[in-house]
C-alpha cells in the first residue's frame, strides 16, 4: 500500500511508520522538518507539492495537532484548535484535488471527547459527550473532518486513548516517577485511566484500513480500563517499587504550572470502551494491563 502519515514524525507516527514499512509499504510523511528522503515538507496549513502524493495513495494518516501537554493559556488554546482544524481543512481540499483519491482517511481524535465518568461506560454508541475546552476541541476537529463525503473515500476518527509505549508518550515519564518513589495514586485515584499499548494501536489502525465496514468515529483503546490508583499500583508491583507517594490535587496543581501543563491530563476519568473494534472482532495482543506493563518494563 502506499500510505501518507501527516505529520508523522511524533511518537505515534514513528511507530506507525516503522510497523506499515516492516510490512513492505511504503510510507510517506508530512512534516515541517524533513529529514529523509520519504519525508516531505508542508506546513500543515496551506497547499504545496507535497499534495500531489495524495494522488493514488490507500491510505492517509492525519495526525497533526499541537500537544495538549502545556498549559491552557490563551495563545495555547488557539493554537490547540487552528493545528487541528487548519490541518483537516487543507488536507481535505488535497483529496478534493485529486483525480484518484485516497481509499480510506484515517484523522486523529482523541477519548477525551467523553465527559469525566467514573461509573459510565462510554462507547462509541452510548458516549456522552460534554462541553468545555477539550471536549469542544474535538467536537469541531471532528465535524470539521466528517462536513464533507467524497465518494470512495471511507473516514474514520481515531478516538484513541492515552498510549503506552517506550519510545515516547507519557509512559517514559509514568516509569520515571514510579523508579522514583513518587508512583502512588494522583489526586483522589478513583478516576479512570483508558488506555492501549503501542502495539495494539498500530494493529487496529492496520485493522481499520483492512476492514470496510469500520466508518465513522471509533475508539482505540484497550478494553479493561481501570482505576488510576490501581493503574499506578499495578504498575509498582511490576517495576518492584517497594512505595509510591501518593499527589494530593493541590500538590499536582502546583507542579503543573512548573511542568507547564494541565492536572486534567491526569485527573480526568476516562472510562472509554472500544466497542466497534471488539464487535467487528478485532483480537488486542495486550487487553489487560498486567500483560502490557510486563512487556514494557
Amino acid at each position: 500500500m502506499k500510505i501518507i502519515i501527516a505529520a508523522g514524525t511524533g511518537f505515534l507516527g514513528q511507530n506507525l511508520e516503522k510497523y506499515f514499512t516492516k510490512k513492505g509499504n511504503e510510507v510517506y510523511i508530512l512534516t515541517r522538518n524533513p529529514k529523509s528522503r520519504n519525508e516531505i515538507f508542508w506546513n500543515a496549513k496551506t497547499l504545496g507539492e507535497w499534495k500531489d502524493l495524495l494522488e493514488n495513495a490507500d491510505v492517509l494518516i492525519n495526525l497533526t495537532g499541537k500537544s495538549v501537554d502545556c498549559r491552557y493559556i490563551e495563545k495555547n488554546k488557539k493554537e490547540i484548535y487552528s493545528s487541528r482544524i487548519e490541518s483537516t481543512k487543507v488536507l481535505q481540499q488535497a483529496v478534493d484535488n485529486c483525480i484518484n483519491k485516497p481509499k480510506v482517511w484515517l484523522n486523529a481524535s482523541s477519548a477525551t471527547i467523553y465527559v469525566h465518568s467514573e461509573i459510565h461506560l462510554n462507547t462509541e454508541e452510548n458516549g456522552i459527550i460534554g462541553d468545555d475546552f477539550s471536549m469542544n476541541i474535538c467536537k469541531s476537529w471532528e465535524k470539521e473532518f466528517f462536513t464533507i463525503k467524497n465518494e470512495n473515500v471511507r473516514k474514520v476518527a481515531l478516538r484513541t486513548s492515552i498510549v503506552l509505549g517506550n519510545n515516547g508518550g507519557a509512559f517514559p515519564k509514568l516509569k520515571l516517577i514510579t523508579r522514583l518513589g513518587l508512583g502512588g495514586k494522583q489526586g483522589r485515584g478513583n478516576q479512570n485511566v483508558s488506555w492501549i499499548h503501542i502495539d495494539d494501536f498500530c494493529k487496529s489502525v492496520e485493522y481499520i484500513i483492512n476492514h470496510e465496514n469500520i466508518v465513522g468515529a471509533i475508539n482505540i483503546t484497550a478494553p479493561n480500563p481501570l482505576s488510576n490508583e490501581e493503574f499506578m499500583r499495578k504498575l509498582r508491583q511490576q517495576m518492584k517499587a517497594p512505595f509510591g507517594l501518593n499527589a494530593p490535587v493541590w500538590q499536582l496543581e502546583i507542579a503543573s504550572i512548573f511542568l507547564k501543563t494541565e492536572t486534567e491530563l491526569l485527573l480526568k476519568s476516562r472510562n472509554v470502551y472500544p466497542e466497534k473494534l471488539m464487535k467487528s472482532g478485532f483480537e488486542f495482543s495486550y487487553p489487560n494491563i498486567e500483560s502490557t506493563f510486563k512487556n514494557l518494563t
